[in-house]
């Protein structure tokens, strides 16, 4: 039986467009998008344990390990699986932005479940493992999913999407963008006319396109000047815009010089990197379909 686990990845994801087309009753924003993993990502390590604890090993500023989505998952997964003897040490090594719309929570969350499923040999099926995912956010079960997709519902209802074998040039403005202050917007326009999937240009030749929008980036960069500036600037160099309710800003770049090219010229009150597209989850060998 396998004990451990170490550098398990969760990589970032950005969204290609973003859409709100409606809000239901319970307050939930109905959405489209299009999601992209990319190969920066945060990494992780599990050690099981024989007493039953479950413990983050390592501190997270900022971050209060009863409250961290790691932390909950790992609770969950043993819950849902009903042996309260199972636990484990888990290090968080973070450096993807809290509050960057990178989905950065979520997909340690997703790798916590992935390789906790694989230690603890419980045995649940990728789409269970979705299931469970769900109780923490809506952009844990994509990451579980383990391939770039078409998104809907609340972010949920997923659909598998081939996508340009590019690179983007991803900018961190500085700031951290609370989700419920863009969703809780006044401004914030919730009915934009529903695509299909037919209707996304072909993904593969997205780097070229320019298809749709993020409608939380209007409402944020009001909020966050510096997201403004940030899109205004690598819109020199592309069709830039911002991922997810923010903070990060990205553009798509078919080579890699390109991207680093860019990167020269980078203000240097931004942080700012590259990174490659990826078509599939580093650890979605791990689970059963």
């Amino acid at each position: 039986m396998t004990t451990a686990l170490t550098a398990c990845p969760a990589p970032a994801k950005l969204n290609l467009f973003l859409h709100v087309t409606g809000r239901r009753p319970d307050g939930y924003h109905l959405l489209q998008s299009a999601f992209q993993l990319i190969d920066r990502c945060d990494t992780l390590d599990f050690t099981v344990r024989d007493d039953g604890r479950i413990a983050r090993a390592n501190d997270i500023p900022g971050v209060p390990e009863e409250s961290d989505l790691v932390v909950r998952a790992a609770k969950l997964l043993r819950e849902t699986a009903g042996r309260a003897e199972l636990g484990a040490s888990i290090t968080v090594n973070k450096i993807l932005p809290m509050g960057g719309g990178l989905g950065g929570g979520s997909s340690d969350a997703a790798t916590t479940l992935l390789a906790l499923n694989h230690l603890w040999q419980t045995g649940f099926t990728r789409r269970k493992l979705m299931e469970i995912g769900l109780k923490l956010g809506a952009d844990v079960p994509f990451f579980i999913f383990g391939r770039n997709a078409f998104a809907e519902g609340v972010g949920e209802a997923l659909s598998p999407l081939a996508t340009a074998d590019c690179w983007y040039v991803v900018i961190e403005p500085g700031v951290s963008v609370p989700t419920a202050i863009i969703f809780s917007s006044k401004q914030l326009t919730r009915d934009t006319e529903a695509v299909r999937i037919t209707d996304f240009p072909d993904a593969t030749k997205q780097v070229a396109s320019s298809f749709g929008k993020n409608d939380l980036e209007m409402v944020a960069s009001r909020h966050f000047p510096e997201i403004a500036e940030a899109v205004e600037w690598l819109s020199k160099f592309g069709n830039a815009r911002m991922t997810g309710s923010g903070a990060c800003v990205f553009c798509a770049f078919e080579h890699e010089q390109q991207a680093d090219e860019v990167l020269k010229h980078l203000p240097s009150r931004w942080i700012g990197w590259k990174a490659k597209a990826m078509q599939e989850h580093p650890l979605a060998h791990l689970v059963k379909s």
